[in-house]
This record gives C-alpha cells, sequence and structure tokens, in this order.
C-alpha cells in the first residue's frame, strides 16, 4: 500500500449487533405500551429506538487511518517516525494483551466485536505509551501499511 493509497477502516458494529439490539429496545418500549394509557402509548417508541440506534452508531465511530505520515485511530496521532515494530494479531493474542500480559500504561481501542488486532510499538522518549493496541478487521493489512507508510516518511 503506497503513502499516496492511505489505509483506512470504520471499527463499525456488524449488521447482526444491530437487529438484537433494536429488537430488545421494541420489547422495551413494548412492555412500557403495555402500561401506558392514550396517546402515551407511542412515547417509549419515540424515545427507546432512536436512542439505541444513536448509541449503536456511536460504539462503530472509531476511525483508523494511515496517511500523511500519521497513524490516527479516532482522535488519537502518533507519527509514523515514532512507530517501532508492527505486529498482527489473531483474536486469542489480543487476549493475552489484553488480560495477563497486557501493560497498563498501553493505548488500547479494543472492540469485542471485532477478533484480531495490531501491536504497535512506540519509540518515543518522552511518551511513556509502550504500544499501541489496536482491534482491526484486517490486521495484516494495516500492520503492512504502517510499515510502507513509516519507510516511506523516513526516505523522504
Amino acid at each position: 500500500m503506497a503513502p499516496n493509497n492511505p489505509y483506512r477502516e470504520r471499527l463499525s458494529l456488524s449488521w447482526w449487533l444491530w437487529l438484537p439490539a433494536v429488537a430488545v429496545a421494541a420489547a422495551l418500549a413494548a412492555e412500557v405500551k403495555l402500561g401506558a394509557p392514550g396517546a402515551a402509548t407511542w412515547i417509549a417508541y419515540l424515545v427507546l429506538l432512536p436512542l439505541t440506534l444513536v448509541g449503536l452508531w456511536w460504539l462503530g465511530r472509531i476511525r483508523i487511518e494511515v496517511s500523511n505520515g500519521e497513524f490516527r485511530v479516532d482522535d488519537a496521532r502518533i507519527p509514523l517516525r515514532y512507530v517501532g515494530e508492527v505486529t498482527p494479531l489473531a483474536a486469542a493474542d489480543k487476549h493475552d494483551l489484553l488480560g495477563p500480559y497486557s501493560d497498563p500504561e498501553a493505548f488500547v481501542v479494543q472492540r469485542p466485536w471485532i477478533g484480531p488486532a495490531v501491536r504497535v510499538e512506540v519509540r518515543d522518549e518522552a511518551d511513556p505509551t509502550p504500544y499501541w493496541l489496536i482491534s482491526t478487521r484486517r490486521p495484516e493489512a494495516l500492520a503492512d501499511a504502517i510499515r510502507q507508510a513509516a519507510q516511506a516518511s523516513m526516505a523522504g
């Protein structure tokens, strides 16, 4: 992946997670409707369903991008000159780094509905963060994009 062709990914929820969430919201609204008289019967639907949809959208708002000499995850940015070793991880390896082998100073953006991840070593003396652990659906592609962009930024 060339520097002119940046990597972009959005950590959105899978469609199959939206269905049960909306169904639960509708069931809760139906429960409220059973106890509410008259015109108030639809208020629960008008409140719960939009709130559920906004909440689901908000959970999937995180964007990952490698471009313009930076690796960005949501609002966090790291210049590629400070990126060290980049390791794509399977779900089990991510689980280990979130549990028994975790570092409390690591920067973690973890989404439970996304199994794989990428571990990015931080080589900035002024930054106490040892590494970034980022969920991604395409760990190999993200790792390659970071490596190639980092090499291109060092060369140019």
